[in-house]
C-alpha cells in the first residue's frame, strides 16, 4: 500500500512541477507543492523497505540513524559556517607554509581578497609574484619606490633587454646604478592581481633579488606586518 501511495505522490509532484503556471494548491505555489509531494512520496517508497531490512535489529537501526543524524548536522553546520571555517583553514595553512609561500587568508563577500606571506629565516619577506603570467621570486621592499627587476628576471619575462635604455639612476646596496623604465601588464601575489604597474629593470649583476616596491604596494588597500607574517589586502 505504501509503495502505491508513494508512486502516486511522486506522479502528482511531477505533474505539479510540469504545470508550474503560477497556480496555487492549498495555498502553496505549484513548485512548492511539487517539492513537498515528491519528498513525502520518496518517504513512503524508501522508509518501509528500510524498516523491513532492520526488522528485529532495533539496536542496529538506532545506531545507523544516529550516525546519519550526526553526519547531516555536521554537513549542515559546515555549510552554514563555511566562510569562517575557510578562514581558519587558511590561517592554519599559513602557520605550516614554508617561508615565501603565499596563502590566501580571506575571500570576503564584499570582494576583498587577502594573502599572507611568511618571513624568511633572514628576516626578509619573499613572495612568488606572477608577472605577465610568469612567476618570479621577489623581495618585498617598502623602501623601493617602484618594482625593480633583476636583469636576468626581466629576460625570463620576455622583456627585450637589449633595446632598453638604462638612464634612470637608482641607489643600491653596492652604490649608484642605472635602470631602465618598463611597464608591466600584470603583477599578482596569490589571488591579488594589479595591472599596468610601473617598474625598472636593473643593469646586469646589480641586484641579487628583484624588488616588489611601492608602485605595487601603494595600490593595495593595505599591507601589514604582524609577527612572522606580512598580509596584503585588496
Amino acid at each position: 500500500m505504501s509503495v502505491w501511495l508513494g508512486l502516486l505522490l511522486v506522479g502528482i509532484a511531477v505533474l505539479a512541477y510540469l504545470a508550474r503556471d503560477g497556480t496555487t494548491v492549498w495555498g502553496l505555489q505549484s513548485v512548492e507543492f511539487a517539492a513537498i509531494a515528491f519528498s513525502v512520496g520518496l518517504f513512503f517508497l524508501i522508509v518501509p523497505g528500510v524498516l523491513r531490512s532492520y526488522s528485529g535489529r532495533v539496536g542496529t537501526a538506532m545506531r545507523d540513524v544516529s550516525m546519519w543524524v550526526v553526519l547531516t548536522l555536521a554537513l549542515v553546520g559546515g555549510y552554514s559556517y563555511r566562510e569562517t571555517l575557510g578562514q581558519i583553514a587558511y590561517r592554519i595553512a599559513g602557520e605550516f607554509a614554508p617561508p615565501g609561500a603565499v596563502v590566501a587568508v580571506e575571500q570576503a563577500p564584499s570582494g576583498e581578497r587577502a594573502v599572507r606571506i611568511r618571513r624568511r629565516s633572514d628576516g626578509h619577506f619573499i613572495a612568488s609574484v606572477g608577472i605577465n603570467g610568469t612567476n618570479v621570486p621577489m623581495l618585498v621592499d617598502t623602501g623601493a619606490s617602484t618594482v625593480v627587476l633583476r636583469h636576468a628576471d626581466a629576460k625570463k619575462l620576455g622583456i627585450e633587454t637589449a633595446n632598453l635604455k638604462f638612464t634612470v639612476p637608482v641607489q643600491t646596496a653596492n652604490g649608484l646604478a642605472h635602470a631602465a623604465h618598463v611597464r608591466l601588464r600584470t603583477v599578482g601575489v596569490g589571488p591579488i592581481t594589479l595591472t599596468n604597474i610601473d617598474a625598472l629593470v636593473a643593469q646586469p649583476n646589480v641586484l641579487k633579488e628583484s624588488l616588489l616596491g611601492m608602485s605595487f604596494l601603494s595600490r593595495l588597500r593595505s599591507y601589514e606586518f604582524a609577527g612572522d607574517f606580512l598580509t596584503f589586502r585588496n
